[in-house]
């Protein structure tokens, strides 16, 4: 039988997207660097390469991308600044890294993966994940990179309608209105993943985020806890998330999803369905998911009015799509 060959599915959170949200511009714009991150990581899958490479240099486009709520376009605590997670894991060895609440990492799913191989840890956070990277020689970036102003305007309408004191701007903030103008707020639910699926047969899957706006007390979601919000296995898929963390991390959405595949023989998008329109719909959680499987499925399903995605394989043309009407 013909492998299935390679496979790659990219996300940029979910939430509050309608039509009638989004001006031609910002669509236009979400779509392009989407499909700039899908090829991406099929450019790595196409000469070979693994899984775990594409997943990250897929990433890397997102996070370096302002309209997306991971790296430069993170989201704001109720501090003021940036406090960012990403998990990656590998589905051939389920060798996984995490980090969370680091503020100066320019790409935190490179810290997550630094994590995973080069340290004897899963999951390191806050002030030591930082000093980690930095140690690993990962690129670090001042606040005011992260800055985007569209971002800094929600926080300050939530912290307004909370009552609660408007942080001073970050040091070397730009006003940067063009960005401002397309970056769309898709309220609580943002975050960028990918998965991928090479042609050994391995998956891989990555999460990357900044949280949500105006968080306080060091909050952390599903995005870097492996089997919430980010899991791989060989054994049945590859699954990234983006919603409402607090609910992913109590249903373990990503795992849910791969044991249903491994040990009830659903398809994946049936285990899939099942847990974003059954499950995680019932507890009164949003959001969605992206997935692949080691045969070559791919998979993605969400309980909001959008989500940003994209999806790519061998043989197969890229798809890239935002609105719940859409394939």
């Amino acid at each position: 039988m013909k492998s299935p060959g390679w496979s790659l599915v990219v996300h940029g959170g979910s939430g509050v997207i309608d039509r009638e949200d989004l001006k031609p511009e910002q669509d236009r714009a979400y779509r392009a660097v989407l499909a700039r991150a899908a090829e991406t990581g099929a450019a790595v899958l196409r000469l070979g390469g693994a899984a775990l490479d594409a997943v990250e240099a897929a990433i890397h486009v997102l996070e370096d991308d302002p309209l997306f709520n991971s790296g430069r376009g993170a989201v704001f605590t109720a501090d003021g600044r940036v406090e960012l997670d990403a998990a990656i894991m590998d589905g051939a060895t389920l060798a996984a890294g995490a980090v969370a609440g680091v503020t100066r990492v320019r790409n935190p799913i490179s810290a997550a993966r630094a994590v995973m191989e080069r340290s004897p840890h899963v999951l390191m956070a806050g002030s030591g994940a930082d000093a980690f990277a930095r140690a690993e020689g990962l690129a670090e970036a001042d606040p005011g990179y992260f800055f985007v102003e569209r971002r800094w305007r929600a926080l300050e309408k939530q912290l307004t309608r909370e009552g609660l004191p408007v942080p001073v701007r970050p040091h070397g903030a730009s006003q940067d209105l063009a960005h401002a103008a397309l970056a769309h707020d898709e309220g609580k639910r943002g975050t960028v993943g990918v998965v991928a699926r090479d042609a050994r047969g391995h998956v891989a899957a990555g999460t990357s985020t900044g949280g949500t706006t105006g968080k306080r007390w060091g909050r952390v979601g599903d995005s870097p806890l492996i089997g919430a919000g980010t899991y791989a296995s060989d054994r049945s898929a590859a699954v990234s998330g983006t919603g409402e963390g607090e609910y992913f991390i109590r249903l373990s959405v990503a795992h849910r999803i791969c044991a249903l595949v491994e040990l009830k023989g659903l398809s994946l998008q049936a285990a899939v369905d099942e847990v974003i329109h059954g499950e995680l719909t019932a507890l009164g959680g949003q959001g969605g998911v992206i997935a692949v499987a080691p045969d070559g499925q791919m998979a993605w399903g969400f309980n909001t009015s959008g989500m940003y995605r994209a999806r790519v394989a061998d043989g197969r043309p890229l798809e890239v799509s935002i609105y719940k009407d859409e394939p």
